[in-house]
Formats: structure tokens, C-alpha cells, sequence
């Protein structure tokens, strides 16, 4: 019991650094931001264990001036934790897949984020899935570099090389390499020379997330390296969250067990829109046998 109050003690006294630090800091408001995190409510999302959250993170591609929570989305992948067994998933959905946006007709999916924001495209997500996110996490890619820097590089196991003549010309070999934070976004971005474009892309992005929440867990027993990440955090960001809630969740995401962490991509069909784009045509019972997947318990068994 003794151990319960002081915890709580904690994070009751970090909860009001943390809102005093945001009131004091100029940059921590939402014209300087480079980073949202914003709770959503789905009235009719399905109901999922009380022990898994799920986060949509999504990776913008505003140019600079740009509103970086109403452009199209880059990077798409549903991120689902088990607070209990600190298992996790990761589903990985194309961007240029072709679904019903609520609201407005059929569109790429990461369109979404243009018309309606962070809500709007955590809905769409969780329509397609089957399981709607608690919390949409939106990052420019230039904070994505900073962020990898931060952590000092990340190491990853690339399964083949590939190279682009504008991101990274001389490529990335094939085996265990390490990331810098330039690394880490060219090898998220990348699409037009990997062997199945968008699918593949997107399972560089899981293994790049993997990499980050790997890199967190191995450092987040050093004294204070969770308090001074999401400090360091909100002085970017902007989020409707209250401060001992963001600080709970960097918790859960540092207690995530990287070995218990298993990442899927929504397949699909290649199409052609009535205007001339190509498209993904998502294949909407993989997409929804995954989503029951992790509804019970955020882990995955197979990828469909």
C-alpha cells in the first residue's frame, strides 16, 4: 500500500510540473508544433479488452507552412498494447488504399486526415480494421529525424537492399544496420524501387517503430529518461491530453516487451481510380481478421 501512495505521489507531483512547464513555455503551443497526440471518442467503436490501447500513428507529409493534422497522411500504422502482458502489435495499412471516408466518398484512406483531421482519420482506420484507435498520434518526419537522434540511432534488421537515388543514393545494405534519424525517415519513405512499393514501405515503417519502441524500453530504467523525453516532448507538441495521462502512456510504450511485438501490412489488389491514380484495393477481410485479433488481447498470430 505504502508502495501504491508514493507512485501515485509521483505521478500526481510530475502531472503539475508538467502542466506549470506547458503554461511557462511559449513553444509548447500549437502554431510551433511538430507533433500531436489527441484523444478521440468513437460513440460506435466496437468494444475492445480494457487492457489494450490502441494508437493510430501517422506520419504527415506537409511541406513547411503546411497544417501538418490536415494533410495527407505518409505513413499509416495502427499500434495496439496489452498493458498487462506488454505485448504488442503493429498493422500497417497502405496509404493509397481505396475506402469509404465518412463524409465524403470513396478516397485514399490518407485522405482522411486532410478532410477531417486526426478524428476523421482514426475513424477511417478503425472501419477498415474493425478496431477503432484511443489516440491518434500525428509527427512531421523532421521531428521523426530528431527524435532518432535524440535516441542516439536506432539498429534494425534490413531483409534486403534497396537504395534511392534522391533519399539514399548509396542504399541500405541487407542484414543488421544502424539508423541515424535521416537514415530512419529515408528508409520509412522510400517506395518507388522496393520490390512491392507501398506494402513493402510500410513494413519498413513497422520495422523502423519497432527499432524506436526497442531503443525506449532498453533505456527507460535510467533515472529520469522517461521524464525528460516527455518533457522534452511537450515543449513540440500539441494534445488534448492531461499531463499524467501522456506520461502514463509513455510508461506503457516503455514497458512494451520488444520480443512480445509482432507487425503486420494490410494486403491488397493494384487499381486504377475513375481520375487516373493509382490505388490500392485493401483486402477488407485480412484487415478485419487482424482487427479481431487484437481486440481480445493486441496480439497477433498470423497476418492473414
Amino acid at each position: 500500500m505504502k508502495r501504491r501512495i508514493l507512485r501515485v505521489a509521483k505521478l500526481v507531483s510530475l502531472g503539475v510540473v508538467l502542466a506549470l512547464i506547458t503554461l511557462a513555455l511559449p513553444d509548447a503551443s500549437p502554431k510551433s508544433t511538430e507533433f500531436a497526440l489527441v484523444k478521440v471518442h468513437q460513440a460506435d467503436a466496437a468494444a475492445i479488452n480494457q487492457n489494450v490501447i490502441s494508437i493510430l500513428a501517422v506520419g504527415s507529409d506537409a511541406r513547411p507552412g503546411e497544417n501538418f493534422t490536415h494533410t495527407r497522411g505518409d505513413a499509416l500504422q495502427l499500434v495496439t498494447i496489452n498493458t498487462k502482458t506488454h505485448a504488442a502489435s503493429i498493422i500497417g495499412v497502405p496509404r493509397d488504399s481505396w475506402v469509404d471516408i465518412p463524409g465524403h466518398g470513396n478516397d485514399k484512406i490518407n485522405a482522411a486526415l486532410y478532410y477531417g483531421g486526426p478524428e476523421l482519420l482514426g475513424r477511417t482506420v478503425g472501419n477498415l480494421i474493425g478496431v477503432h484507435p484511443k489516440y491518434v498520434f500525428v509527427t512531421r518526419f523532421q521531428y521523426l529525424t530528431q527524435m532518432v537522434h535524440w535516441l542516439g540511432g536506432v539498429d534494425v534488421r534490413n531483409p534486403y537492399a534497396f537504395s534511392d537515388v534522391s533519399l539514399k543514393p548509396k542504399g541500405f545494405k541487407a542484414g543488421r544496420i544502424h539508423l541515424s534519424g535521416y537514415d530512419a525517415v529515408a528508409y520509412s519513405r522510400i517506395r518507388h524501387t522496393l520490390p512491392r512499393g507501398d506494402f513493402d514501405r510500410s513494413a519498413h515503417q513497422e520495422i523502423v517503430l519497432k527499432a524506436i519502441q526497442a531503443k525506449v524500453s532498453a533505456n527507460a530504467h535510467k533515472p529520469g529518461f522517461i521524464e525528460h523525453g516527455v518533457l522534452d516532448a511537450m515543449s513540440h507538441m500539441y494534445t488534448n491530453l492531461p499531463p499524467v495521462e501522456l506520461f502514463r502512456l509513455a510508461q506503457v510504450m516503455a514497458q512494451v516487451d520488444p520480443s512480445k511485438v509482432r507487425a503486420c501490412v494490410v494486403q491488397g489488389g493494384i487499381g486504377v481510380s475513375s481520375g487516373g491514380a493509382s490505388i490500392v484495393l485493401p483486402y477488407v477481410a485480412q484487415a478485419r481478421d487482424m482487427g479481431n485479433q487484437i481486440r481480445k488481447d493486441a496480439t497477433l498470430s498470423h497476418c492473414g
